[in-house]
């Protein structure tokens, strides 16, 4: 049981999920592209997860059949269904941002999905020295532009200042030192224990 609009899919399975109790299958068919058809999934799945409704999903897209699996990943882990990859936190591009976030975050993005990132690692790109540090220390590592240089975080603490051309480098080189393999997943806790 699907539907092309987010809106009627969530109260059709609302509906069937208070008339019986068999495993539910949920999907919102004939999605379209990306990225309107992920966000349309997005919706509809994550927020019937969200109420405990739902036993499998699957993501259906106009698109490359790798978008879709990515598109559930991140459902998922949204809702801390899946503890496994990537989960990039990034600034908005907004007024403070002294770095290009966009084209960082692209970059670190797009490093980490060379390596087939496999195990639960959070990583923070941020743009200023006002929120910046704050969100680079929550995550495993992180880091918080400034006026042509920025700082790098591993496990809540700044470890290196480069200058801003050297950032991404310098956050690869500072998870492989401390031992972070993103290729294999994390034993049983995650991360805790580099």
């Amino acid at each position: 049981m699907k539907h092309s609009n987010p809106r009627m899919m969530i109260e059709a399975y609302r509906q069937l999920a208070e008339l019986c109790d068999y495993p539910l299958h949920l999907g919102v068919t004939e999605a379209g592209p990306m990225p309107m058809g992920g966000v349309k999934s997005a919706v509809g799945i994550r927020a019937l997860l969200a109420e405990g409704i739902g036993d499998t999903i699957r993501v259906s897209l106009t698109d490359d059949p790798v978008e879709e699996v990515k598109v559930g990943t991140w459902i998922l882990q949204s809702l801390g269904l899946r503890k496994r990859g990537l989960d990039l936190v990034a600034c908005p591009s907004c007024g403070r941002a002294e770095v290009d976030v966009i084209g960082l975050t692209r970059e670190v993005n797009e490093a980490l999905e060379r390596e087939k990132l496999q195990a639960p690692i959070r990583v923070a790109v941020m743009g200023c020295v006002v929120n910046g540090p704050g969100e680079a220390r929550k995550a495993d590592f992180g880091i918080a532009g400034g006026a042509g240089e920025g700082v790098v975080f591993a496990q809540g603490r700044p470890v290196r200042k480069v200058a801003q051309a050297e950032l991404v480098d310098a956050l690869f080189d500072e998870i492989a030192s401390r031992g972070a393999d993103v290729r294999h997943p994390w034993p049983e806790g995650g991360p805790t224990g580099l």
